[in-house]
């Protein structure tokens, strides 16, 4: 698929479809049951990330967000108090 004709289909998604897509991620699955490929979980993906940065979907709400100001960071999303030691 060509760049444009990907982004004319971003343009077209619906709320809807984008909830679809992001849903088959999630699972892995169409809701037919089928097995998504990892090639279209790839374009699903970049189809759900594309249609959140052109309707200017809150940060907080995209996907793959981390919110760094809750437990255990500062104002600043910085870690505070004590860290993990990873032992092996």
């Amino acid at each position: 698929m060509s760049d444009r004709n990907f982004e004319r289909m971003i343009e077209q998604l619906t709320p809807q479809m984008y909830e679809g897509l992001k849903r088959g991620v999630e699972l892995g699955k169409w809701p037919d049951g089928r097995a998504l490929t990892s090639e279209q979980r790839e374009l699903c993906l970049e189809a759900i990330l594309r249609f959140e940065a052109a309707h200017n979907v809150p940060p907080e709400q995209r996907t793959g967000h981390i919110d760094r100001h809750g437990c255990g960071s500062d104002e600043h999303g910085e870690a505070r108090g004590d860290s993990i030691k990873w032992v092996n």
